[in-house]
């Protein structure tokens, strides 16, 4: 797949050119703890036999993968901005012989009925939103979540001091504490009645947990 194929129009930052790379560079940037981040992202959300789970911004599937192998029978739905994300992913499921529906999409324009998952994830995406496609992006996500719908992201924090954290500021990805903040009422904002940090060893990372 080629930079030349379409992608829908928005205003936030896609991964494209590098996509083939990108489980690599982010194995690399977390010093090998890709991993375990995923499996504590995985284990906040609980994702269970039964129930619909989206995963927004989902790149090549990292955290979808994670939501299959911690609940078979789950039907998982992916999407992605980037064409060459999408077709990673699709490949990997391929591989994998996991039956997940992964589509070219944003997250301002999320093609689903309400109400229709049990469950949404995030990760390391809403950093690449600026802040009113933050905004409708969340709103989304909470339009398409069922009533007691969850909502999980993870995303860099900037802070939490250490190496990692460090890296991450020199790269321009972290959120500062404030911007930590602000996310969380914004999440609140969006329809969540319930929303808040859940700490973890990871201290340069957010995990953030919502209730619709």
């Amino acid at each position: 797949m080629t930079q030349s194929q379409t992608a829908p129009e928005t205003s936030g930052r896609t991964i494209r050119w590098w996509a083939r790379w990108y489980d690599t560079a982010s194995w690399l940037m977390s010093f090998g703890q890709a991993g375990a981040i995923t499996r504590k992202a995985i284990e906040i959300a609980a994702p269970a036999g039964g129930e619909k789970v989206l995963d927004v911004g989902c790149g090549t599937g990292r955290l979808t993968f994670g939501a299959v192998e911690r609940a078979p029978g789950a039907e998982l739905h992916g999407i992605d901005a980037s064409p060459e994300m999408i077709e990673v992913a699709r490949k990997k499921a391929r591989r994998k012989k996991a039956d997940i529906a992964f589509q070219v999409a944003v997250i301002e324009r999320l093609p689903f009925a309400d109400g229709e998952f049990d469950l949404a994830l995030s990760g390391f995406m809403l950093h690449h939103l600026p802040d009113e496609v933050k905004k409708s992006g969340i709103a989304e996500v909470a339009r398409v979540l069922k009533p007691g719908g969850r909502f999980v992201a993870v995303d860099f924090s900037g802070h939490g001091g250490g190496f990692i954290g460090h890296v991450i500021t020199l790269f321009g990805h972290g959120h500062s504490h404030a911007g930590i903040e602000d996310l969380l009422e914004t999440v609140k904002g969006a329809g969540f009645a319930e929303a808040e940090l859940v700490e973890t060893k990871f201290k340069s990372l957010a995990f953030i947990r919502a209730r619709k």
